[in-house]
């Protein structure tokens, strides 16, 4: 009957649909439903190698050594010898899937290294690139070629292999002997902080040279083995290069026209430019798949024509890196893995060729690296540092293998030889360079190259011993002026900043000069003048802008390391403080690190070495982080400005190791505004609360600001009063320098306060009668245009914390019309002044416990941790003087 219902025995019965529910399989291969199995051997793959990479990250390796060993741990080296393990997660029929979406990755991944080649960087240390690249690639290729010899004549004839002259085959290992790892050696550089040195120029220029070079010659040994004839691969050789000769010449033009046309040069690709660029990378990869060279070529060639102008390639790359790198990458060292097998190595002759693989590709490149960095007149320590980042293998090295393997010109045990050459020589890359260049030595190198010291480390060209015995020119010194600030540039911070750096510069000429057009301008000597500013007599403040974004896993990041030169002239975060210092008549100068963030505080210190800085000026996280984000609302940025963080950890470091001056500046509403009270009353309106529609801002007149400095005493506290006094020269600036001198109580109440209070000073007698006398002579010395403006008082006081936290809440906050008001304060570490007992109970009149546990009280002291938790009405200065 057509009605009746099918039995189970009339027909195939449908597939269940009901999954694990009905007893499925979810590890069984279906060929009609292969993403189930797929997900689960990503996974595996994924967690695999993420987990591999924590340790190994803890000593500088690269991602790349924990995919190879995660590849070999999953393949038939160790896991795969579990019996049932192979076929229920890898099964033979399910491979193709997975090299479908490996090969994917690896197109797109070469597509990525095409960008990150600067070919820019290649034209302008042409000379050096070519003679340690040359170098760096002929001799482990000519050891590469003897090598092949015993290799070609002892594993030729195992299974699996195709029929190839052995001048082809001789051609493949000496490409995978001297080929360089360009995208880890970029990495590695960038970690151990030398691209900004010779060291890392040098090896950057030869390794974009090392690794076209490269990549061209794999073409020509695959096109040699994929055709039938030797006339057959000479056409594949002339199709290739009318094909690169198209590309820069017809398609790049075109390109070039068409991201200019939609402005993605300028603001960063379109999802219509992201498109289109991905179809020329697959256009161009299916182009040399077919002719007979692999597609990944292709990719890399669409890569090396795609610009860096406005940083196209780097905002590019930021778009498709992280799926690339997390995903596909691992799937595709996965298979590798899949296809090493640690057991071959299983008898001497492998074990011997294992060796001397490992001893030629290593000893080829660092002589050979070594011998032209030296000709090229580095000294042995940089040469020898060249060589061994030159002997970098990584990803790229596992590329070559896989081709050949695929090929069916390398064998699995041949195969597996070279994995583990190039696990090897990648693992020992870091710990190598570390070696011969140490930072200490890095140090030294610079300074002897700048004439500083001779050979020995002995300075030159001053006479630093009559200084440092002579204690009166040890006084001048430190009482110099600040001529040279370092400023570290936070985007959350500018404002302040900026308010604050303006009370530095000099005064701006008053009045304005009638300019004269240029054709009419006369040419007497005693016209010369004319239409010209008055000449200013006091020098300019010279300032310097830092800033520090994280170097981070990715390969962008490494990209604007590499390009550093253009993210620094393009950040708007230093243009903006170039800006700032032509409206102010300041010097400035800015440039852009990019650091792991456990590098900040020695970035910062380095830098501050190197310009010659009197001060470090450091601001405040608002957030509590390192990361450049703004708080919400003013309760939470005070509750997180407490809490102990990743920027506590890092100014801590680094007021450990300043080489000057340094100041923390708490930023609390001090700006180039009036303040304005505002408060909220009903009203019809449309608009949110939040909006400032028909709002404007005006500029204060004038610009007051007045500081409060309590003076207690000791090296930090006489720097920061030089300094008050130095912010004191601005017209709009008034100050109250008051000498707190803590005085014992009697007997009997110094009794009954010692359990609620301590006020311990562990400065002699001598130090307080020098701060006496030094506060007097800076009084005494003070000039005629600032004692109208600078008060001096002296206060005696047995609760010191408290008079102080009660004279700056008179002082402070008064004026209504003021652009906001400074506390000044010293960090005190070496006077010893602490005053525990009364800063737990100022804290607890705000709903604060616990003193001893805070990182606030050990980084900017009592004084400061009070201010900051009371919510006083001024901003606060915290001042460190440079260690002795």
């Amino acid at each position: 009957m057509a009605g009746a219902p099918s039995t189970p025995s009339g027909g195939v019965r449908v597939a269940h649909q009901g999954g694990i529910l009905e007893g499925a399989n979810p590890s069984h291969y279906d060929s009609k439903n292969p993403i189930i199995l797929f997900i689960i051997q990503a996974g595996i793959i994924i967690i695999f190698c993420r987990l591999l990479h924590y340790p190994l990250s803890k000593i500088r390796q690269p991602t790349v050594i924990a995919e190879i060993i995660g590849g070999i741990l999953l393949g038939p080296s160790v896991l795969g010898r579990i019996p049932g393990f192979s076929n229920a997660i890898f099964p033979e029929e399910s491979l193709p899937i997975l090299s479908l979406a490996a090969n994917l990755g690896l197109v797109l991944f070469l597509f990525l290294v095409g960008l990150e080649v600067d070919l820019r960087l290649l034209m302008k240390n042409w000379k050096i690139s070519l003679s340690v690249g040359a170098a760096g690639m002929a001799l482990p290729f000519g050891l590469g070629c003897a090598v092949a010899y015993g290799l070609y004549h002892d594993f030729r004839e195992e299974a699996g292999l195709v029929p190839i002259s052995f001048g082809t085959y001789m051609l493949f290992v000496g490409v995978a002997m001297a080929i360089t790892a360009f995208p880890v050696l970029c990495r590695i550089l960038t970690e151990l902080k030398l691209l900004g040195s010779e060291v890392g120029l040098v090896v950057l220029s030869a390794g974009v040279g090392n690794d076209v070079v490269g990549w061209i010659l794999l073409a020509l040994c695959v096109a040699l083995v994929n055709a039938g004839s030797g006339i057959v691969a000479l056409y594949v050789l002339l199709t290739c290069v009318a094909y690169i000769l198209f590309l820069v010449f017809a398609v790049r033009p075109a390109f070039l026209h068409i991201l200019r046309k939609s402005g993605s040069i300028q603001n960063g690709p379109t999802q219509s430019m992201v498109a289109l660029t991905i179809l020329l990378c697959l256009s161009s990869a299916f182009f040399t798949g077919i002719i007979g060279v692999h597609p990944i070529f292709g990719a890399f060639l669409v890569g090396l024509i795609c610009p860096h102008d406005g940083g196209f390639a780097i905002k590019l790359t930021e778009k498709i890196e992280d799926l690339v790198a997390v995903f596909f990458l691992p799937l595709y060292f996965a298979l590798s893995g899949l296809s090493t097998n640690i057991g071959l190595l299983d008898n001497a002759i492998t074990w011997a060729y294992v060796v001397a693989v490992i001893v030629i590709a290593f000893v080829g490149k660092f002589v050979g690296g070594t011998i032209a960095a030296r000709l090229c007149k580095m000294v042995w320590r940089e040469s020898f540092t060249v060589g061994v980042l030159m002997s970098c293998k990584g990803l790229v090295e596992l590329i070559v293998l896989n081709i050949g393997l695929q090929a069916k010109i390398l064998s699995t045990r041949t195969f597996t030889i070279f994995v583990v050459m190039a696990l090897v020589t990648t693992f020992a890359t870091t710990p190598l360079t570390t070696a011969f260049y140490p930072p200490w030595y890095q140090k030294k190198l610079a300074a002897w190259k700048r004439g500083e010291i001779d050979w020995d480390g002995n300075p030159l060209g001053q006479d630093t011993q009559s200084i440092d015995q002579d204690p009166v020119a040890t006084d001048k010194h430190d009482a110099s002026d600040v001529r040279k600030l370092l400023v570290y540039l936070r985007l959350e911070s500018l404002p302040s900043l900026f308010t604050f750096i303006s009370l530095l510069g000099c005064e701006k000429p008053v009045g304005s000069v009638p300019q004269v057009h240029p054709s009419k301008v006369v040419t007497n000597a005693e016209d010369d003048n004319h239409g010209t500013w008055p000449l200013i007599t006091q020098r300019p403040l010279h300032v310097h802008g830092l800033r520090m974004l994280e170097l981070t896993e990715r390969l962008s990041s490494v990209m604007k390391d590499t390009e550093i030169e253009d993210v620094s002239t393009k950040d708007p975060v230093v243009n903006s403080f170039h800006s700032f210092g032509q409206l102010n008549n300041l010097a400035t100068s800015g440039d852009v690190e990019i650091v792991p963030e456990g590098s900040y505080a020695h970035t910062l210190a380095h830098s501050a070495s190197e310009h010659g800085t009197d001060m470090v000026l450091l601001p405040w996280s608002e957030s509590g982080s390192l990361s450049e984000t703004t708080s919400t609302t003013v309760e939470h940025s005070r509750q997180r400005m407490l809490e102990n963080g990743p920027h506590t950890l890092f100014l801590a470091s680094f007021l450990n190791e300043a080489p000057c001056h340094a100041a923390v500046f708490v930023n609390n509403n001090i700006t180039n505004l009036a303040r304005r009270e505002q408060a909220l009353s009903p009203m019809k309106s449309r608009h949110s609360l939040r909006s400032t529609h028909g709002v404007s801002s005006m500029p204060a007149a004038p610009l007051t600001h007045h500081i409060f400095f309590p003076f207690f005493g000791g090296l930090d506290d006489r720097i920061a009063l030089r300094f008050v006094l130095r912010l004191a020269r601005k017209p709009s600036v008034t100050a109250t320098i008051v000498l707190m001198d803590v005085e014992q109580s009697s007997g009997g109440e110094m009794a009954e306060q010692k359990g609620a209070m301590k006020s311990i000073r562990s400065s002699s007698e001598a130090s307080i009668q020098e701060d006496k006398s030094f506060f007097a002579a800076m009084k005494d010395s003070l000039s005629p245009e600032l004692e109208a403006r600078v008060v001096f008082d002296h206060v005696h006081s047995t609760r010191p914390l408290h008079d102080t936290f009660q004279r700056a809440q008179a002082e402070v906050g008064q004026a209504p019309k003021s652009s906001g008001d400074l506390i000044v304060l010293g960090r005190s570490r070496e006077s010893g002044i602490q005053f525990k007992a009364e800063t737990d109970g100022l804290l607890s009149t705000v709903g604060q416990t616990g003193h001893a546990g805070s990182d606030v009280s050990q980084v900017l002291g009592d004084v400061a941790h009070v201010f900051i938790a009371t919510a006083v009405k001024a901003s606060l200065l915290v001042v460190q003087a440079k260690k002795a």
